[in-house]
């Protein structure tokens, strides 16, 4: 029996037993087109959404409990933590800087407050050491608590956006875990300093990005299949309605409010608020967001697609990527304009105008700090050297003698923090940009476009700065698109849903044997990152370059 005869009912208004054929859904053709295109244009996500969260879930739980143990350890404040913590401590106490040689009046600082007001907050809850030098509750533990909560958070949310850019749980919580094993991000979320709060920052703006793309084609395929309901009132001019019709033909519809797309935009302005490195990452996905709409139109028929992005989405687009990002900096420096004692906060007086100057010059001081530091350091090291972490930052070190606590060993031990990455990450993370740029010609994939835009927004600018003093923990923020580009070969290596046996074998065993090598080498390097307490000749075993002594 044929699906349209299976379910028409019988003829009974008169003689005869033939049926009465009828259409069952009238609009049946205009559903299959509609769903269609939505799966075009926004293909479903994979799996049970209760398994696919479970997963992410319990990578983010693994990445917690290697974060969290032992945090409070070294003692003390080591490495930019004697800035920051007193930095924080004046946040929470004073709403502002506070200089820590005088404990009195403001300090001059040069990075924006919001990352310190995290360490703040959990200053507040859990101890901090005052400008006198007093201990209250558990210091450490209060100014590296929100760290470790950060980059634990920066693993969940990248193993969820993963999954969704490739419509896999196995690859999403493959790139969380590469994460979560990296050991330069492992030593900034136990670290009391600033750019954990940056990377994470990013990987929710790129989170909230792939989201609002989602939304936003579904959205557009839902509007342009969409019967339009008969209009109130009279009826529009046919000359109106005719012309309505045309621009829909042209441009595409609009979309409407863009939640994901405003959650972008203030994440990425709280990032700034982190450091003003992130206003890179701003225009990179801004230009991400505006080359999707227009790819999103052409997809769905719009016969002038870059116009219609241009008319239909433009001016939402500027508010999200220029406009609340500002605010949102701004709202950051709350505390400032708040209190009176900030930096320069009454330098032009008193009254709003006056606070909004002194802010301004504020910034200009920062900028040629900025701008002008180029002072040598020992771990001082080139951007380009930053991808095969040539000169990794040494954050703490050292010598317990044989018979302190933990040394066993008469030729003595060694005892560090080294801000290394995991090898197997960031080598082959660098490789695979040659990769995602090969997949990027051949295909024009937009995956390789988010990966290439999103690491060249947070690496390439510090290359126009080459006299600048800058470490390898700048590179942080590139991490994550690594390990999406290293994700997307993985993906590409394990082969379709629908190729052989053979192939799925060969692919799954080589990502797995990957795998097994990344946690392994964690594994081997954890002693040097979570300042464990080693033989000499073990920590010197671990130094595979001069450049990491």
């Amino acid at each position: 029996m044929t699906a349209t005869t299976a379910h028409v009912p019988w003829n009974t208004s008169g003689g005869g037993d033939s049926p009465q054929v009828t259409d069952p859904d009238p609009l049946g053709p205009q559903r299959s087109r509609a769903q269609a295109l939505r799966e075009r244009l926004c293909p479903p996500m994979p799996g049970s959404p209760l398994a696919g969260w479970l997963a992410t879930l319990s990578v983010a739980i693994l990445a917690g409990l290697l974060r969290f143990w032992n945090i409070t350890q070294p003692r003390g404040v080591y490495f930019d933590e004697v800035y920051y913590t007193k930095d924080a401590w004046g946040l929470l106490t004073a709403g502002y800087e506070i200089n820590s040689t005088t404990c009195s009046g403001p300090a001059y600082v040069v990075h924006p407050p919001f990352g310190k007001w995290l360490m703040a907050a959990s200053e507040g809850l859990f101890g901090y050491t005052n400008c006198a030098g007093v201990p209250h509750g558990d210091p450490e533990l209060g100014w590296r608590f929100s760290s470790a909560l950060f980059g634990t958070l920066a693993v969940f949310v990248l193993a969820r956006a993963a999954r969704r850019m490739f419509r896999s749980t196995l690859l999403g919580c493959f790139a969380g875990l590469l994460l979560a094993m990296d050991g330069l991000e492992f030593v900034q979320s136990r670290i009391g300093i600033l750019d954990i709060f940056l990377m994470t920052g990013v990987v929710v703006a790129l989170a909230c990005l792939l989201l609002d793309r989602d939304d936003g084609r579904a959205r557009l395929a839902d509007r342009l299949t969409a019967v339009a309901p008969p209009r109130p009132g009279p009826a529009l001019p046919a000359a109106t309605a005719e012309r309505l019709d045309r621009l829909r033909e042209l441009y595409g519809p609009r979309l409407g409010f863009r939640r994901w797309r405003l959650a972008c935009g203030v994440t990425l302005g709280l990032s700034m608020g982190v450091k003003w490195s992130a206003l890179y990452t701003i225009i990179g996905f801004a230009a991400l967001a505006i080359a999707w709409d227009i790819g999103a139109r052409r997809t769905g028929g719009a016969r002038r697609p870059v116009l219609g992005a241009l008319r239909r989405d433009l001016p939402a687009w500027a508010a999200t990527f220029v406009v609340v990002p500002i605010a949102t900096f701004l709202a950051t420096w709350t505390g400032w304009f708040v209190t009176d004692g900030g930096y320069d906060r009454h330098f032009y007086g008193n009254g709003f105008g006056a606070a909004v100057h002194g802010w301004w010059k504020y910034q200009m001081a920062v900028l040629q700090f900025h701008e002008g530091l180029d002072q040598g350091h020992d771990f001082a090291s080139h951007p380009m050297s930053w991808l095969v972490m040539a000169r990794p930052v040494a954050y703490f070190y050292s010598s317990p003698a044989y018979g302190t606590p933990g040394c066993h060993d008469p030729a003595g031990c060694s005892r560090e923090v080294l801000a290394l990455g995991n090898p197997a990450v960031w080598w082959v993370g660098t490789a695979g940009l040659v990769g995602m740029l090969a997949w990027w010609v051949a295909r024009r994939d937009w995956r390789a476009t988010l990966v290439l835009v999103g690491f060249g927004s947070a690496f390439l600018p510090w290359l126009l700065f080459p006299k600048r003093t800058m470490f390898f923990f700048y590179a942080l923020p590139c991490l994550p698109f690594l390990i999406l580009g290293i994700t997307a070969l993985a993906g590409l290596v394990l082969g379709p849903r629908g190729a052989s046996d053979a192939r799925r074998l060969t692919g799954a065993l080589t990502v797995g044997v990957y795998t097994i090598v990344v946690v392994l080498l964690f594994a081997y390097f954890y002693p040097i990152l979570a300042a464990q307490v080693i033989p000499y000749s073990s920590w010197r075993a671990r130094m595979w370059f001069p450049g990491w002594i």
